[in-house]
């Protein structure tokens, strides 16, 4: 695994951290109710994006391990360039639903340093 998907990895490891401590002891009201966390949620989630991007770029055959990858990164082409249209309950589903498996995965990959075997 190359360095800088490595820090790459680390990046989506921290941002989705950021996330599940934001969002700790929340609910959907509270979410909707608050601009600062949904910003900070929305920042944190394209960085993930951004980042497995980059890695599409250097290391694609890593991808393969990371589940819904292809969604994480359109869902940050849309938190970018659909921001007038983003629905507060689908990114409140994302975080709540998809993101334990993004960490599992990318938790997985930093440990073995490689591609895990599937």
């Amino acid at each position: 695994m190359k360095d800088d998907t490595r820090a790459h990895l680390h990046d989506i490891l921290q941002a989705a951290h950021a996330v599940q401590a934001f969002v700790a002891g929340k609910s959907f009201p509270d979410y909707s109710a608050d601009e600062l966390l949904r910003s900070g949620v929305e920042r944190k989630l394209e960085i993930m994006g951004e980042a497995l991007n980059r890695i599409k770029r250097d290391e694609p055959d890593l991808l393969a391990s990371i589940r819904d990858h292809r969604d994480v990164i359109s869902f940050r082409n849309i938190l970018v360039h659909g921001y007038d249209a983003i629905d507060n309950r689908i990114v409140w589903g994302v975080v709540e639903e998809d993101l334990g498996n993004l960490i599992a995965d990318i938790e997985r990959l930093l440990h073995s340093g490689t591609k895990p075997a599937e």
